[in-house]
């Protein structure tokens, strides 16, 4: 079954409201997210197994999850009552005009980020264990280039989509070729702190 056969899971959401965007500052909300994206549907019991939480704490979350609009209901499955992303990407940025929401972003970053660490980490702790063509396939990369603010939107709406190519696989195995493994992909893309263009450029001149 394909992506394309569950049209209310729409492509991405721009979410700006501070509360909705706090409401994502947990660690097991980020962790059943992130299944429930890889997923068609999953009932709290699945997602208890799939991200090692205990069904009771799954179940409180996936509620806080539906309150904010990030999950609704599935059809049931007899008496299991499976959950599903409303869409199949998040787009969490500030609202300028509400200074609360970008206190809600980093929020969110941070724990994002200190995730990510982790499991990249966890995957670097093993690499003796790896198949050395896996190991070569791998990568961690790290660039450093002068943009403008036009230049860098374009960049970061290109790593958002990067992974399209694979769209589909997740919900639909036959779509996977042989041999292939459930992969990860982190990226930012940020303007360097205290290194303005401005500045930086009356340096040069003198």
């Amino acid at each position: 079954m394909t992506e394309s056969a569950y049209p209310r899971r729409i492509r991405s959401e721009r979410v700006t409201d501070p509360e909705r965007i706090r409401a994502l500052a947990h660690p097991v909300r980020l962790a059943l997210l992130d299944h429930l994206g890889d997923v068609a549907e999953a009932t709290a019991t699945e997602c208890a197994d799939a991200i090692g939480e205990s069904p009771a704490s799954c179940s409180f979350h996936l509620r806080m999850l539906e309150k904010y609009g990030y999950i609704e209901r599935a059809e049931r499955r007899g008496r299991e009552k499976p959950w599903r992303v409303v869409a199949a990407g998040l787009d969490l940025r500030p609202d300028p005009e509400v200074p609360s929401s970008l206190h809600a972003v980093r929020a969110v970053a941070e724990m994002g980020l200190e995730t990510e660490f982790l499991r990249a980490r966890g995957y670097f702790a093993q690499l003796d264990a790896e198949a050395d063509e896996w190991v070569q396939a791998s990568t961690f990369t790290r660039s450093s280039f002068w943009a403008t603010v036009e230049e860098l939107a374009e960049l970061s709406r290109e790593l958002q989509t990067i992974t399209d190519r694979f769209a589909g696989r997740h919900t639909d195995p036959s779509t996977r070729p042989p041999g292939a493994r459930y992969a990860r992909m982190f990226a930012v893309a940020n303007p360097e702190p205290g290194r303005g263009g401005e500045s930086a450029g009356a340096e040069e001149e003198r």
